[in-house]
């Protein structure tokens, strides 16, 4: 790799560079070579990037740069860095990233979200973090309770600003960041600047940098698109033979109800799967994703708001079982596959009625798909998804899921 193009050439210390080749990332991704230089040298930054495209690592190397150099002591209840996200499960797997940076640089990182008890949070509020990594609801009622200040907030982050709009978090976003010093360093990640995250940049942001890479609204060149028109009465086979190759799938469906059924569907056909919708508890959230993540499952059945965050490289393949009404969500969701680089193959399932509905959103989306009429056994199913089909019994299904899973919040 060119000198140029290292962490150390955009001013990244040379701790974290070591730290940062012993776990294999020596080449910054685009979002990461455009905004390091600023964020290092204090700027306020405005990035918009696509999900998965090397953000976590963007916000990630300036909070704990900054905390490093400044070696201020650590107080109970006033962390020092706030990184704000709009799900729990995009707050685990940002902590997950950045902790172990942390640890090594005696810094002490937490997760602060609703869904789970909050008595363990407190006591590591107590104890002293450096860094709080926090969806906005449970952080506020913390800070009502009296066990969280953010007067000594020396870098704040809003990432995915788009999708906390979407759930209606701005106001208590504005509320968090009325409260940091206003000397502190302020940065933003977003797809959009529409839905008031306008506002947040002028209220917040101090003479930004503004840095657009791999729009999140942009197809990814590495991905390729397919429609298969299928009979009623062959989804289910059409999708189990997808699943059953080798590799792991992202299936979406529209609604929680779908995403439970076809779970079921998928690990009574022999394909290990698990389910994401906001009707699971926190430590069912956490246990399926971690299956997902280890591989004990090959398929995650997942619901629009639901895979929001989710950051799981090597998936492969993302197939819409029920088209979305929008064709942001059709990049969003299509955004599981082609990460960190990889190829990624996206397949939408269509019914004659929705024909006419899923042309007109590939249009808005900028999506020019291979269409193809389908039935099982269909030669482009293996081309889709290349390998021998691998069919579970019951009993190893079982033994998959078997495995016990970290309770709580920290991953």
């Amino acid at each position: 790799m060119p000198g140029d193009l290292g962490f150390a050439a955009l001013g990244v210390p040379e701790t974290l560079v070591r730290l940062l080749d012993r776990a294999g990332i020596t080449e910054p991704f685009p979002i990461q070579r455009a905004t390091l230089p600023d964020s290092l040298a204090g700027r306020d930054v405005l990035g918009r990037g696509r999900t998965g495209s090397g953000k976590t690592l963007a916000f990630g190397l300036p909070v704990l740069t900054r905390l490093a150099s400044s070696r201020r002591d650590r107080k109970p209840a006033r962390p020092r860095a706030l990184i704000l996200a709009p799900t729990r499960e995009l707050a685990i797997q940002i902590d997950a990233t950045i902790a172990p940076l942390a640890k090594s640089l005696g810094l002490r990182t937490t997760t602060i979200f609703g869904g789970v008890g909050q008595n363990p949070q407190i006591d590591a509020l107590r104890n002293g973090v450096d860094v709080v990594v926090a969806c906005p609801g449970r952080l506020e009622d913390l800070i009502s309770q009296g066990h969280c200040r953010l007067d000594r907030i020396e870098i704040a982050v809003l990432d995915e600003a788009d999708h906390m709009a979407d759930l209606g978090f701005l106001p208590g976003v504005k509320r968090l960041l009325d409260r940091v010093p206003d000397e502190c360093q302020h940065m933003l990640f977003s797809a959009t600047l529409d839905k008031g995250i306008d506002v947040i940049v002028t209220r917040y942001l101090h003479d930004p940098v503004t840095h657009s890479v791999d729009s999140e609204q942009s197809p990814v060149n590495t991905m390729t698109h397919h429609v298969l028109h299928v009979a009623t009465a062959d989804r289910l086979p059409v999708l189990v033979d997808l699943t059953s190759a080798p590799g792991r799938s992202i299936v979406f469906t529209r609604t929680k109800y779908r995403a439970k059924t076809l779970t079921k569907q998928l690990n009574a056909s022999g394909v290990p799967a698990v389910e994401m919708h906001g009707n699971l508890t926190q430590n069912v959230r956490v246990r399926n994703l971690a299956a997902f993540s280890e591989g004990r499952a090959v398929v995650l059945v997942a619901t629009d708001i639901a895979a929001r965050g989710i950051h799981v490289d090597d998936v492969t393949l993302v197939i819409h079982a029920d088209p979305p009404i929008e064709h942001k969500a059709y990049l969003h969701r299509s955004g599981r596959t082609a990460r960190a680089g990889n190829e990624g193959t996206v397949v939408t399932i269509v019914q004659d009625a929705e024909r006419r509905e899923v042309a007109q959103l590939m249009k808005k989306a900028g999506i020019d798909p291979i269409v193809t009429a389908v039935t099982p056994g269909n030669p482009l199913l293996q081309e889709l998804a290349p390998g021998v089909r691998h069919r579970r019994s019951p009993a190893e299904i079982a033994a998959a899921f078997a495995v016990e899973e970290p309770r709580g919040g920290r991953p």
